[in-house]
């Protein structure tokens, strides 16, 4: 895009929001807008442009024209967006999504360049949408993930498909941050023999090769490059910007002006980094090494009750059983370690049945309503049950707690031993080790058994699709015969975040199976449950 035919897009705004909702403060903006113009950068892929409208997300989630406009932009950079092809494919009609997301021609937009992110399977699908911008104007780019994985005739299939269309960039991404230079080559030497346009790469920095995977790249022929500020991304994070403008500056001979860019990296992202922890580690490092979705890694790291040793047993657990696709459910089945024996001898009926169950999950809508649910419990008696360790309640008014997920209450034991409550665990199926961290705890033995996709409520044990807790908790009382089950703290996930999808499958399950109880919220959730206040109880 340069007179040189090289492009340097920085889409720090895009691929860091996955860390602050998209919600960047606006001085900050003005100082990140400042600093890529004088750094050299040709692109700023300013965030996303998102049809999805629940929960909060911040204005770079969606990068309205409007707000754009209300903004600072340099006028020698262009600026782009990116589309999530999962929004746009398998729909009624991907033109009349494309038209609500692109209302106006790009002559009418502050957006120059929309960029399509997808994987394989989305590809030729969403393929389509290109004729429809480029008619509009747009610059149009696609970004194909998980393609390091792919053989020699995936790839060149991919190429072949892509050169049907008017793209002007055809991006492939180093998902699980995985490669090396020598790989890197071959795969555009693959795409080469299909595609004549221009290639690009983004790439992960499990490995500390971003940098290098980058250069190779453009050793190859590759004339688009993307970084972020600091590498900010998810997991291990990209190649840096404050690293490849060096770079780029050098194979264009020109000067550019690096202090903007250190002094926000000084002043602003340095910051965020030590709170929300880009960058690459050993764990990912061993992620990028067995080819393992780095989101696994970040979830484990944001959890402070995995330990170390945790989070090596499930990165040897999914090396072995596969992790390219991220999955909560495989995060949280990675340690299960229940045998074919199911275990069991309590029977809930004996505490629940024809009672009502007030559930304390772990969100924080137990410690804003604290007040309301103790005074609820107080007057109506419930059988109060917490999930793991909650203690936001006071103590006396919990008369259970439940826990199955074995990390966890590897995590938890101690404090299990001093909290006074019966816990409710699968224990005759628990390794000696667990049992030996919970000796002398009340243990009310209630079994347990996995199987994807099924719920079954028996009289001493259950099955579950997942050894969540919540699963399990539910099924305790489905099995105890309570009357409904109140749940307290269930605020939910933002509409991205992959358990949302995750938990509504799971409501959906259980709620569908004969024998559930009757679910009622009474804090404010984002979860598909009927909801009553607990104000109003």
């Amino acid at each position: 895009m340069s007179d040189d035919g090289l492009t340097f897009l920085d889409c720090t705004l895009r691929d860091g929001g996955y860390y602050n909702d998209w919600d960047f403060e606006s001085g900050l903006v003005e100082r990140y807008l400042d600093a890529m113009s004088s750094a050299g950068v040709d692109v700023i892929e300013m965030g996303l442009r998102s049809l999805r409208q629940e929960g909060f997300r911040g204005a770079f989630a969606y990068t309205s024209d409007e707000f754009l406009s209300g903004l600072p932009l340099p006028e020698k950079v262009k600026v782009g967006v990116m589309v999530n092809a999962s929004e746009l494919v398998g729909q009624d009609d991907i033109f009349q999504r494309l038209s609500v997301l692109f209302p106006v021609a790009s002559k009418d937009s502050p957006v120059d360049l929309v960029r399509i992110a997808c994987h394989v399977h989305e590809f030729e699908e969403a393929l389509e949408a290109t004729n429809w911008l480029k008619d509009r104007g747009y610059l149009v780019g696609f970004n194909l993930m998980q393609v390091a994985d792919r053989i020699q005739s995936e790839v060149e299939s991919l190429a072949r498909v892509a050169a049907r269309y008017p793209l002007d960039v055809l991006y492939f991404a180093d998902s699980m941050g995985s490669m090396n230079p020598e790989q890197t080559g071959q795969i555009i030497s693959w795409f080469r023999r299909h595609w004549p346009g221009a290639l690009g790469i983004h790439t992960h920095d499990n490995l500390g090769m971003a940098l290098q995977n980058t250069l190779a790249a453009l050793a190859s022929g590759v004339t688009w490059v993307d970084a972020t500020v600091t590498g900010m991304g998810r997991g291990p994070g990209n190649a840096r910007t404050e690293e490849l403008a060096i770079e780029i500056a050098d194979r264009r001979s020109e000067p550019v002006s690096l202090v903007p860019l250190m002094r926000v990296v000084r002043q602003d992202f340095r910051p965020m980094q030590e709170r929300h922890g880009w960058g690459t580690n050993p764990f990912y490092y061993l992620a990028g090494k067995y080819g393992i979705h780095p989101t696994y890694i970040q979830e484990m790291l944001g959890d402070s009750r995995y330990s170390e040793e945790d989070v090596l047993a499930v990165i040897e657990h999914l090396r072995i059983n596969g992790g390219k696709k991220f999955s909560f459910n495989t995060l949280h089945t990675a340690r299960h370690f229940y045998g074919n024996d199911r275990g069991g001898c309590w029977n809930p009926r004996e505490m629940l049945k024809d009672r009502q169950v007030m559930l304390l999950g772990t969100g924080p809508g137990v410690a804003r309503y604290r007040t309301a649910i103790e005074s609820y419990i107080l007057r109506h008696r419930p059988v109060v049950i917490a999930l793991n360790t909650q203690a936001e309640v006071s103590s006396e008014l919990i008369d259970l707690r439940v826990a199955c997920h074995p990390v966890r209450l590897l995590a938890d034991c101690q404090a299990h031993r001093a909290l006074p409550q019966p816990l409710i665990t699968p224990w005759s199926v628990l390794t000696d080790d667990l049992k030996q961290a919970l000796s002398g705890k009340n243990v009310l033995d209630f079994g347990l058994w996995i199987e994807q996709g099924t719920f079954e409520f028996g009289e001493t044990s259950c099955t579950l699709p997942t050894s969540l807790v919540v699963a399990y908790a539910l099924a305790i009382a489905a099995s105890g015969e309570a009357s409904r089950v109140l749940m307290a703290g269930f605020d939910g996930y933002s509409a991205d975040d992959p358990r949302t999808q995750e938990m509504r499958e799971l409501l959906a399950l259980y709620t569908n199976t004969p024998g559930a109880r009757e679910l009622l919220a009474v804090t404010p959730t984002r979860h598909e449950l009927p909801v009553r206040s607990i104000f109003s109880m």
